[in-house]
């Protein structure tokens, strides 16, 4: 992993992805609905055509249905605990030579449930996905890729502003209970993204540095939760 010595943390962070939220936050407002609809009906008949006889991962994957219209109408905060803890129940921590027998695999949230397996990225990305079917804006959501400084090695997380300028909480696999990203010294970010781009660390920490439509395995995981029957737009 690349070191950032003079990454500015999580403070800084939030103040530059500020004026960006406020002005994006409007382009999502009518996504909620298309988000909203998903068949998991057909979802599950598409995952076994795909991956074959599901075994006990049906029951995961109805388990993360009932979990969704649970919490369709519950507050965010609730919400945020309910995937957070789903995901970190469900799937156990592999990396990706064992799950996949690839260096570097993002999974869609059927594919882990199916293994009921999951990298870090696994997590973060079930989280969100999840977190967006719930009617949560993609503006108060970014994918984030840190240093564990502890494990001294890459990882991935989910965070969730509250609002533009607020510390943002930490969804993690790493750390069952939901934390301030200003409480978790040990995590270093790298980068974030999410549906509207590519955001990094630094002088430019506010402005969107890259589109995130370049980030090829992000534009793979559409396509496969798209092919498994998921409306899911451009993330």
């Amino acid at each position: 992993m690349s070191r950032s010595p003079r990454s500015p943390g999580w403070s800084t962070l939030r103040l530059r992805f500020g004026g960006w939220l406020l002005l994006t936050s409007f382009l999502l407002a009518g996504m909620g609905s298309v988000w909203a609809d998903w068949d998991f009906a057909q979802i599950l008949q598409t995952a076994e055509k795909r991956y074959g006889p599901l075994g006990l991962a049906r029951g995961r994957i109805e388990a993360w249905t009932q979990m969704l219209q649970s919490e369709l109408n519950a507050p965010e905060r609730e919400q945020l605990n309910a995937v957070n803890r789903f995901f970190n129940q469900q799937l156990s921590f592999q990396d990706d030579t064992r799950i996949w027998r690839q260096t570097d695999y993002w999974a869609t949230p059927v594919e882990s449930l199916i293994k009921g397996a999951a990298d870090c990225e696994d997590y973060a990305l079930a989280k969100y996905f999840s977190l967006r079917h719930l009617g949560i804006p993609s503006e108060k959501l970014r994918i984030t890729y840190v240093k564990a400084l502890t494990q001294n090695q890459a990882h991935m997380v989910l965070t969730f502003y509250s609002s533009p300028t607020a510390d943002p909480l930490v969804l993690d696999n790493l750390i069952g209970e939901i934390r301030p990203a200003s409480q978790r010294k040990d995590l270093l970010p790298v980068y974030a993204f999410n549906a509207e781009g590519l955001y990094l660390p630094g002088a430019n920490g506010g402005k969107r540095s890259s589109d995130s439509k370049k980030l090829s395995r992000w534009q793979d995981v559409l396509k496969k939760m798209q092919f498994e029957g998921f409306a899911v737009g451009e993330g």
